[in-house]
């Protein structure tokens, strides 16, 4: 059995996450409940940023937020010195709530509207990461209207893509993010943002994709960018500052995965860096980077109540619980795999095979198939590993289901950090019906 972060079995003989009893956290919060190890979060912030200091590198450990954003996890972010990448109106709105710094902000998206773009102009965020023709010519005209500056990157897709094991160089550029790197997209908008009196061009920004657990795909990126920017160094005379690679690194979800650390991907990525800038003859940059799944993903762990049972004879054994696709939409969406025990009873011999099924009323509300379990009644609660992205990020309502709590722990105090949402809570924003409506 492999354990996350501060998670073991304690005396008790029961799954302990960040000193806590999982039994006591659901006597406490119900289920579901998302049980965050913070300590785990910790860990892994700090392994990111101390390998850039170790290497010397001026950089900035920016966290993704759209793994999952809440106000305590980017109060959480602010505590460990990161900066914060997000990508609408409602994340920018939660990192302000949060009180966290706006110059340490850079706003991702492929399709910020005029009001987000006036949200971050107000409030004076750090970065804009600009991904298209339409967001520059906007965000120049905002720019101009209300006589502000803004810092940008401009995103580019250099034709690498990168998933878990595999990595693809493709000459199409085929992705709906960023200005194209070798068809000449990239270029033109280079040379219309520094015309700009506005917009003060701070460097180039990718991403080559997510779950990565090798470091070729963020090599042959760097080999790219840098490719161009010898063109650009001599016309239109640009000179880069800041080289942004964003995020992607994988996390052990099954067995199957083997992760590089986060040490790894930022000792690769440096060397890279260093040696094409000493090929071009050129300054080395300041590096940004932009985990999320690597920083919250194997901290999360989902605490269900065992429920319903349903064995179909020579096939296999349903066991039922009390969430699924609407707290965790990824093995619906995605086909996505994790692995599971019984809280209470996490060192018990498995004595059957059983698919866990999804309350919703959805065929397709699997969350595990196949998981070797000890024989399972109500009375159990099971722990879904590795929930910490993309669960919270992606949960819904669907069959007017509420949302889960989310609780933080460290230290042996658990911390209640998004209430349960009520049956109230999801009608507060319905309106009657009222008089009739003439057909």
């Amino acid at each position: 059995m492999y354990f996350y972060g501060t998670s073991k079995v304690n005396s008790r003989g029961h799954l302990e996450i960040g000193g806590v009893d999982t039994t006591e956290i659901v006597k406490e919060f119900g289920t579901p409940v998302y049980v965050y190890d913070v300590a785990l979060i910790r860990e892994r912030a700090r392994a990111f940023k101390k390998t850039f200091e170790n290497l010397g590198i001026k950089a900035q450990v920016a966290y993704a937020s759209k793994a999952f954003s809440t106000v305590a996890m980017v109060q959480l972010a602010a505590e460990e010195g990161l900066s914060l990448d997000v990508v609408s109106g409602g994340e920018l709105y939660t990192a302000l709530v949060a009180g966290f710094s706006p110059e340490k902000i850079h706003f991702h998206g492929n399709n910020k509207s005029k009001e987000e773009l006036e949200m971050a102009l107000e409030h004076e965020i750090g970065c804009i990461v600009v991904d298209n023709f339409h967001e520059l010519e906007l965000l120049q005209s905002l720019c101009s209207e209300k006589n502000v500056h803004v810092n940008v990157l401009l995103r580019v897709t250099p034709g690498v893509e990168a998933h878990t094991h595999d990595y693809i160089l493709t000459g199409q550029e085929d992705s709906k993010f960023g200005f194209g790197l070798q068809n000449g997209q990239a270029t033109k908008a280079l040379q219309m943002a520094l015309e700009s009196e506005y917009l003060h061009v701070l460097g180039i920004h990718c991403h080559i994709g997510s779950q990565i657990f090798e470091t070729t795909g963020f090599v042959l990126a760097v080999q790219k960018i840098y490719e161009m920017l010898a063109e650009w160094r001599e016309s239109p005379g640009f000179h880069l500052k800041v080289l942004n690679v964003g995020g992607g690194f994988g996390i052990r979800y099954t067995a199957e995965d083997e992760p590089l650390e986060p040490s790894q991907y930022v000792e690769r990525i440096v060397e890279e860096v260093k040696i094409q800038a000493e090929k071009y003859a050129m300054d080395i940059p300041e590096i940004w980077i932009e985990p999320g799944r690597s920083l919250v993903g194997d901290a999360g762990t989902t605490l269900y109540s065992v429920g319903s049972q349903k064995e179909v004879p020579n096939v296999r054994k349903y066991l039922a619980v009390d969430g699924g696709m609407t707290d965790n939409i990824r093995p619906a969406l995605y086909d996505a795999k994790y692995e599971a025990v019984l809280a209470n009873r996490p060192l018990e011999k498995a004595e059957e095979t059983v698919s866990i099924a999804g309350k919703c009323c959805e065929s397709g509300d699997m969350l595990i198939w196949d998981l070797p379990l000890p024989k399972a009644g109500s009375d159990d609660i099971l722990a879904v590993f590795c929930t910490g992205a993309y669960g919270y990020a992606m949960a819904n309502n669907y069959n007017r289901i509420p949302r889960p709590p989310v609780v933080f722990v460290e230290n042996g105090t658990a911390k209640l950090v998004v209430r349960r949402e009520t049956y109230e809570d999801l009608v507060r924003l319905d309106l009657p019906l009222g008089e009739k409506i003439n057909s």
